[in-house]
């Protein structure tokens, strides 16, 4: 696919991007590369394929789901300026 200039400008205001009047044909010469190996990737014939989550066929290893430290709220909450029911009590920000 070929791009024009304009086509190149455009994008590039999109994308908020200054490019310089210089590289707009190199800018373009690439996309349209890209642009045309999508068109090819898209034109190949995946019907008969099954869609995957992983390749390969294994199951995940989970660990053991185990408490493995202590309760220490309180001993983190006695710096707190100020703390209500365990939990820390901030200033109001919304009326």
């Amino acid at each position: 696919m070929t791009l024009s200039a304009k086509d190149i400008e455009y994008i590039a205001h999109l994308a908020r991007l200054e490019i310089d009047q210089a590289d707009v044909p190199a800018y373009a010469d690439k996309l349209g590369k890209i642009i045309d190996f999508i068109d090819e990737l898209a034109s190949a014939d995946t019907g008969e394929l099954v869609p995957m989550a992983h390749p390969l066929q294994m199951r995940q290893r989970l660990r053991p789901d185990d408490v493995t430290e202590t309760d220490q709220r309180d001993y983190y909450q006695e710096n707190a300026p100020e703390t209500a029911g365990g939990l820390y009590v901030v200033p109001r920000v919304v009326e």
